[in-house]
């Protein structure tokens, strides 16, 4: 079977990595281009799974946009029985998804129909799911509303980070993968429709949606805050200054909503309904650090407010 794997970040690496350890005849990677990173931006990185296909001595095309006909004459050019869609990063046209002899199938990280979209992991964990999952559908023209082809559902730990969760999911979703291609080269796959009258949607994550607010109940700020962990990170003000909080937990304290209870080895900040710690911090123009760190260089203290 000749396959198109479609992929950009570290999430995709292990499904690509788990094709060719199947021994499926990856034919060509279609990837976003190199793009600068660092403060300088003055060094342009490649996607980790153009790292990985140039080592395999794969194809590897990068177009701006997945369109135009000089990218579907490339495509089908590759001859592709099957397209696979991990985290690419645009959404296909019709007229790319048309390219393969049996179409193209994608790797969701959620259980749709819920949490169709671009950040499903994130909004998993911010809206308190106890249980997501990987979904491998079929692809068609609308959003991640195609027929599922196979699911694989887990626990969310309850002091999973998005970042932990990201890299399980990774591997759980190229497992997935690997089990749905044995069952679609044996003819033995059986599409299911989704039932879209249950979908619920997960859009990307803008920088108001990681603001922290401390009316909200403890356990709300706690997943607002693993959700965003590594990026964007949630924040939050003290005075004029811009405050990353990281790893949560709720505690039985009470105290107004913002205020520093606590400031020891852990700051401890009252909520709308209990309070929450916060094991470390990133001040703005600051690594992230321990909050202990912090507190010890007298960046903050008990009676300090949060807003």
């Amino acid at each position: 079977m000749r396959v198109v794997f479609f992929g950009t970040p570290a999430f995709a690496v292990p499904s690509l990595q788990g094709l060719l350890d199947n021994q499926l005849e990856v034919v060509m990677v279609v990837t976003q281009p190199d793009r600068a990173r660092g403060r300088s931006r003055s060094t342009l990185l490649p996607p980790p799974v153009k790292e990985l296909a140039l080592a395999h001595g794969i194809a590897v095309l990068q177009p701006e946009r997945p369109t135009g006909d000089e990218f579907l004459a490339a495509l089908r050019g590759a001859a592709p029985d099957l397209g696979i869609v991990v985290a690419y990063g645009h959404i296909l046209k019709p007229a790319v998804l048309l390219v393969p002899r049996l179409g193209m199938i994608n790797v969701h990280a959620s259980l749709l129909p819920a949490l169709r979209g671009a950040a499903p992991i994130a909004w998993s964990i911010l809206r308190g799911d106890a249980r997501t999952g990987v979904t491998i559908m079929q692809m068609e023209a609308g959003l991640d509303s195609g027929p599922i082809l196979h699911q694989v559902e887990t626990a969310i730990g309850p002091d999973e980070t998005a970042g932990e969760l990201t890299e399980r999911l990774a591997k759980v979703g190229a497992g997935a993968l690997v089990d749905c291609l044995a069952t679609i080269r044996e003819g033995r796959a059986a599409p299911i429709p989704q039932d879209h009258a249950r979908a619920t949607f997960a859009p990307k994550i803008d920088r108001s949606l990681a603001r922290i607010m401390w009316t909200e109940s403890a356990a709300a700020v706690a997943d607002r805050v693993r959700a965003f962990d590594p990026a964007p990170g949630a924040w939050t003000t003290a005075g004029s200054l811009e405050v990353k909080c990281f790893r949560p937990r709720t505690t039985d304290d009470r105290g107004e909503p913002g205020l520093v209870l606590r400031a020891a080895d852990e700051l401890v900040i009252g909520a709308g309904a209990g309070a929450v710690a916060i094991a470390e911090v990133q001040p703005a123009g600051k690594p992230r650090m321990a909050a202990a760190d912090w507190v010890h260089g007298r960046g903050i203290a008990v009676g300090a407010r949060f807003t």
